[in-house]
């Protein structure tokens, strides 16, 4: 038996966050990051509800890809935002372990020396987070393509709060679009439909 047996997996956490609140929201953003010197920060706010307008938990996840083995370095960006997200999600549903499995299996990989280094190189904690250390255009552009993401616009409103992001595949073709949510299909507000563009974005459909 692993230490590790002790830990709850990011997956599991997800799980049991979406069978406990299946109308939540999980949103992540990038706070700082610099492509060149290897490090990223984001944050992760989880939402109970998804007309939720405060989150129920905040929680934070540093990536330094001097930290990930061979294999590793070129998913650090994408590790630390489930990392981010795993943390948040145990923070919202109790948990006996903060960190999450893969936090620890990484942490049990890393050499202190690294780590020391790294520390001493960006201490966020001690300089605090401003202005100056919002992403630029360029390094947000280039999280992006490393991603591969698709980024669609924020959430319109209609009578009713919030719609809801919905798409699917039908016949092969993709679609998508923002649904009111109020139950009773009589009342709902008319979708506002999107298509997904020849490079990959979702854009309004005309």
């Amino acid at each position: 038996m692993s230490f590790l047996d002790n830990y709850e997996g990011v997956a599991e956490r997800i799980k049991r966050f979406w069978a406990t609140y299946p109308t939540g929201k999980i949103h992540t953003s990038i706070i700082d990051v610099d492509i060149k010197q290897g490090y990223i920060l984001v944050e992760c706010r989880i939402y109970k509800k998804y007309e939720d307008e405060q989150p129920a938990g905040i929680d934070y996840a540093f990536g330094n890809v001097a930290t990930y083995n061979i294999n590793m370095k070129k998913w650090f960006v994408e590790d630390t935002v489930t990392s981010a997200i795993g943390r948040c999600a145990g923070l919202v549903l109790g948990t006996d372990t903060r960190p999450t499995q893969e936090n620890m299996q990484q942490a049990e990989q890393v050499d202190v020396q690294i780590v020391r280094q790294s520390a001493e190189d960006v201490d966020l904690w001690a300089t605090g987070i401003s202005e100056d250390l919002v992403p630029t255009a360029n390094a947000i552009e280039e999280i992006k393509s490393q991603l591969g993401g698709v980024q669609i616009a924020a959430a319109p409103i209609c009578s009713h709060g919030h719609m809801i992001w919905r798409s699917g595949d039908k016949n092969g073709k993709a679609w998508g679009g923002y649904m009111c949510v109020e139950k009773s299909k009589p009342k709902q507000c008319a979708p506002r439909w999107f298509v997904l563009a020849s490079d990959g974005q979702w854009k309004p459909q005309v």
